[in-house]
Formats: C-alpha cells, structure tokens, sequence
C-alpha cells in the first residue's frame, strides 16, 4: 500500500492556512516528496509523518514557490542525525539551483546527489529509485517543466503447483518470491518459474504548472489517483490562466476523464481564489469523483487485487 499526502495547496505565495503545493509519499516506511516551496518543512512537522526518511524530492520546475524551501528542509534533515544520501530530481538545471540555494546550507551530514532529466517537449523519461518507478513527462509551462508518475508494481503471487511442475527445490522458493534468481547444484531457477501473472500496480500522477499537453492523459492513464493543478475555478479565467501556461478546474478534470484514473484531487489554487471547494461542480461536471485538495489531506492506496 501507499500513503499520500498534500502537504500544501496554494501556488504562487504561502497564505494563512494554505500552504505552498507540494506532495509527500510514504511507501514501506520510506519517504519522497515532490516540490519543496516556502514553509513546507512547517506543514511536514503538522503531518506528523517525519522526515528523516527522506530519500529523494522529485522538483517539477524551478521556481520559487515550488523550491524554495529545499535548504532549510535540508538542514532540519541533517540535524535529525540523518547520514543517507538525499537525491533531488528535476529538469536540467537542477545542480546549478540546489548548490546556489544550499550555499545557506553547507554543512550537511549526508550527500546530497542531482539527477537530471533532460528535458523535451512530450517526451518522457524513467528512472528507478528504491522501490520508486519514476516517470516524468515534459509539459508546457513557461520554463521547463515535468509531470510525474509514480508506479509500484508487484509481482504475481506465489503458485506452489507452478514450482513443483518446474521442478524448483524448496530451498529457492522463498528467494524466488523475492524476485530473486536463484543458482543450486549448478541449476539456475528464475521467479516466472514460481509466480503468477503481475498484478496490478499501484499509481499515482501528479501534475502542477502546465497546459493540459496531448500527451498527458496517456501520461497518467489508469492511475489510482491523479494530483493536478487548478488555478482558477470559473471558466472565464480561462484566457488568464492560460496565458500563464496554468489549468483551471475544467482542464484538469477533462484530462482525468481522458486517462481513466480513479480519483482527481485539485491542487495549486490561486491566491486570489480563497474557497476553491465553492468550485468543484467545474470539476465534478465532467469527472465526477473529483475532490479539493486541502493542507494534509491524505489517503491509503491500495493494490486492487490485494
């Protein structure tokens, strides 16, 4: 299973009670974050979900409400004792603003390690953390920006007449489970000897600052939920929004309708919008099971064959 959390809900500046948008996720006891603005670590305290095991933050773009929280978060890391590596994932560029950002924080106990995915319009890129399946996808904002996937994928269960009819001894057939391949008496057994079919994945989408691009809904098409951006509200702020290469709620909600995902929670509100739930039939008038998202409000996703 999955944990996910908002963090915060609010583009462009921090408001009372609204924190900067950003997302944390908790799967088997590790954590991820994606985008990093002002305060965040303060609404990370109120979750109560810690943050010394942090792994890795996931920067969809660089400006300011989505980063520039990312030294102060890392040295309340560094003094919680923590020795691991932390990697910062994002568009090119991303070396060059951590360290420019971070000359406030020099003094870290662990490494700090950059990814960065090279950026193309439409095209994504993959890339595997822990137990993290990574999928970015270049959208359309004013500098560039990715969309994230997020895949947890598990293997078939354990068939004991498959293991038998392939002749596999005992002793592999907990490693085999494992995903494992295992070598006995110079005999070498591999885990489709031993397990089903896959099963379905767990996954979850999260999309802030773009237009609604063709290639999104294949992006996160069949996710168990997807967090996307809703600036505004009222479709007559529309040409607005657009403008500055941001969705309104009716965007956001035809491109979940488009990839069939189970749920779609909105997020990244304008500060001039202070009751986005005043709204949501926008949202709900084309995919119903549409919610707004709120400072740290979160779910358990379950596998689906569990």
């Amino acid at each position: 299973m999955l944990d996910a959390a908002l963090l915060g809900t609010g583009g462009m500046m921090p408001l009372p009670g609204r924190y900067l948008t950003s997302l944390l996720l908790r799967f088997k006891g590790r954590l991820l974050m994606v985008d990093c603005g002002e305060g965040t670590q303060v609404t990370l305290k109120q979750l109560g979900w810690g943050y010394k095991n942090l792994d890795a933050i996931c920067f969809t773009h660089f400006h300011a409400d989505h980063i520039s929280g990312l030294p102060g978060l890392l040295l309340t890391i560094g003094n919680s004792g923590r020795e691991e590596p932390i990697t910062l994932i994002g568009p090119p560029g991303m070396g060059v603003v951590a360290r420019s950002l971070c000359i406030i924080a020099q003094e870290l106990p662990f490494e700090v390690n950059i990814a960065e995915l090279p950026y193309e319009r439409g095209v994504t890129r993959r890339l595997r953390l822990g137990d993290y399946e990574i999928s970015a996808l270049a959208v359309e904002h004013r500098i560039p920006c990715f969309a994230y996937a997020f895949e947890f994928k598990r293997a078939g269960r354990f068939d004991p007449d498959k293991a038998k009819l392939n002749n596999v001894p005992m002793q592999a057939w907990n490693r085999l489970q494992k995903y494992e391949t295992v070598t006995l008496d110079g005999a070498e057994y591999t885990p489709d000897m031993v397990l089903g079919p896959p099963r379905t994945p767990i996954k979850l989408s999260y999309c802030t600052d773009t237009r609604p691009v063709a290639e999104l809904p294949e992006f996160v098409k069949d996710s168990d939920l997807f967090i996307c951006e809703g600036l505004y509200g009222e479709a007559d702020m529309l040409e607005k929004t657009a403008s500055h290469k941001h969705m309104i709620f009716q965007e956001a909600a035809a491109v979940a309708k488009a990839g069939g995902v189970q749920e779609l929670w909105l997020t990244h509100f304008s500060p001039a919008m202070a009751f986005p739930e005043h709204f949501i039939n926008a949202a709900r008038s084309i995919f119903p099971n549409s919610v707004i998202g709120k400072d740290r409000m979160n779910k358990t996703v379950h596998y689906r064959d569990e």
